[in-house]
């Protein structure tokens, strides 16, 4: 069964609340390897008037050959976009939920570094816990929305833009650790990256403190 392509249609209702919409979504949370990041979209009254570009899905969606193409329209199509980052080293010393927040509050400095003004902007964030609030310096008003990658065409701009954006970092590690295969698994659990570690243990760019021996496999 087809999944409904992402419309404005909440963000058109947070924009009647709101001056501008900053969408958040994450890539990399359950990866063995690499950082997590938080793709940052901004949507203001004018922009919700835009037509969604053709294609736009939340990244799950959008076949890996398409995506490089996909992120850039979607680039193209908002105010302002960014990633944020949490590294690995990160996860191990503060845990996954606290990097998620680092990584989303690294992003959405990034688009108020390119002139977006924090004072009337809602941030919209996938998914029903608000890991953003505890570690940004600064209160924001922020809702989380359960499937807003599915449903909302900001957060799903800002999914496939951070996925691009992680996809490609993964594929340059690559090159300095061949034998766990990032270009293809992008850090997951993949069973030819899991018998890598059997055999050459861990990089620096493994999330040391999970149980990584025993992870399953995601594909």
């Amino acid at each position: 069964m087809s999944v409904a392509a992402p419309t404005l249609a909440l963000e058109r209702r947070l924009l009647r609340e709101c001056e501008i919409v900053i969408s958040l979504d994450e890539v990399g949370r359950g990866a063995l390897a690499g950082p997590v990041a938080v793709g940052a979209a901004v949507m203001d009254a004018a922009g919700a008037r835009r037509r969604v570009p053709e294609g736009l899905r939340d990244s799950k969606l959008v076949t890996e050959k398409r995506r490089p193409d996909v992120a850039a329209r979607a680039s193209a199509w908002v105010q302002a976009s960014s990633v944020g980052w949490a590294s690995a080293a990160e996860v191990d010393q503060v845990g996954i939920m606290r990097a998620l927040g680092l990584a989303a509050s690294r992003a959405v400095q990034g688009v108020l570094a390119q002139g977006i003004a924090a004072q009337g902007a809602l941030v919209l964030l996938d998914g029903n816990h608000d890991y953003l609030s505890a570690v940004h310096p600064t209160p924001l008003t922020v809702r989380p929305v359960i499937k807003a990658d599915r449903d909302c065409a900001s957060v799903s701009a800002a999914s496939v833009i951070a996925k691009v954006a992680r996809d490609t970092y993964m594929a340059e590690l690559h090159d300095g650790h061949p034998a766990y295969q990032w270009n293809r698994n992008k850090g997951y659990a993949s069973l030819e990256h899991r018998d890598a570690i059997r055999t050459l243990g861990l990089s620096p760019h493994h999330r040391a403190s999970w149980a990584i021996a025993d992870a399953p496999t995601l594909f």
